[in-house]
């Protein structure tokens, strides 16, 4: 665990951003990071992919697998498959280090359907190629066990496949942290984001002005917010957590005229404990809703992924808020 430094980035006036607005309106993607099979850099930069997440931009990851390596190991298929997946919560650890995680996704099971059992798949990528899995199940089931480390299993079946911890293993919510050796990794991002609020937790604000975020919402511009130490309560000692910044899209968004006071309901979040790499452990994640303010005030409403009981609880966090172009 590494200790950060609180930092604060500067709200870039209007005209810095038409690259963005090109990106927005073409649906452009661009790569801006390529791993090798051995996830060494091939192409791109880290700078390149931390500077984009930090201006907010969105992120999607490519990969390529064969299929009877990854998918079915006893068939004789080794056809090549290409993947590219979203990542709608996105994570900026101590300002340089970015990891990505999918917060809508059901396991699926190819080429068919969907997986034997109901849950979430919250699939999480860092930059350098770890990766992680939790997965909440929705079925109703017992758990057989007790949260807690759980043995490492060698899957002599997919050599590609390196379990590194694992977790729960017999709850309702197991995680684990692993590598998969695909043959690339491609980090994507889109930007055609533009920063028009930052404020403290206080609601004080640092950057920018609450009267451009209004008018973009409006003219019905899309809203996601970084909210900076989201998960600092999930460290074993808040003091000393990794600064980190959240990216959350926005759903609904209200916006009080008289008070001059923005809200909204954010879209689904999981929140892990802050590391380097980051990744899961036991009972050190969770999922729900936020609803932000420009006040600092943040309501959560989250649930216990072993347990499926949600509680309401608010903080307060300093904020940066984002508008489509």
């Amino acid at each position: 665990m590494f200790a950060g430094t609180q930092r604060t980035s500067p709200v870039r006036p209007a005209a810095e951003h038409d690259h963005r607005k090109e990106s927005a309106v073409t649906g452009h993607w661009e790569s801006v990071l390529c791993l090798d099979s051995e996830r060494r850099p091939d192409s791109g930069s880290v700078e390149a992919l931390t500077d984009a997440i930090r201006n907010g931009a969105d992120l999607r990851i490519g990969t390529a697998f064969r299929y009877n390596e990854h998918i079915d190991p006893t068939s004789d298929s080794d056809e090549l498959i290409k993947e590219v997946m979203d990542f709608r919560i996105t994570y900026l650890m101590d300002d340089r280090w970015v990891a990505g995680i999918q917060n809508l996704r059901m396991p699926v099971a190819l080429p068919d359907g969907f997986g034997p059992r109901e849950s979430m798949s919250f699939f999480l990528y860092n930059q350098d190629g770890h990766q992680a899995i939790a997965r909440p199940y929705l079925d109703g089931r017992e758990a057989t066990g007790q949260p807690g480390p759980s043995p490492v299993n060698d899957w002599p079946d997919m050599p590609k496949y390196h379990e590194l911890q694992s977790f729960d293993a017999e709850t309702n919510a197991p995680s684990s942290n692993f590598i998969y050796d695909f043959d690339c990794f491609r980090f994507m991002v889109r930007s055609g984001w533009r920063e028009v609020l930052s404020h403290d937790a206080d609601g004080k604000v640092t950057g920018g002005d609450l009267t451009d975020l209004a008018d973009s919402f409006e003219r019905g511009a899309e809203v996601k917010i970084a909210v900076r130490g989201l998960c600092h309560d999930l460290s074993e000692d808040e003091d000393t957590s990794v600064d980190h910044e959240v990216f959350i899209h926005l759903g609904a968004c209200y916006y009080y005229t008289d008070q001059r006071l923005f809200m909204a309901s954010a879209n689904p979040v999981v929140r892990t404990r802050p590391s380097i790499p980051l990744g899961y452990g036991s009972c050190s994640w969770d999922f729900g809703w936020l609803m932000p303010r420009t006040d600092g005030h943040a309501a959560y409403w989250l649930c216990d992924p072993h347990t499926l009981k949600f509680h309401r609880e608010s903080r307060r966090h300093a904020i940066r808020w984002f508008v489509s172009e």
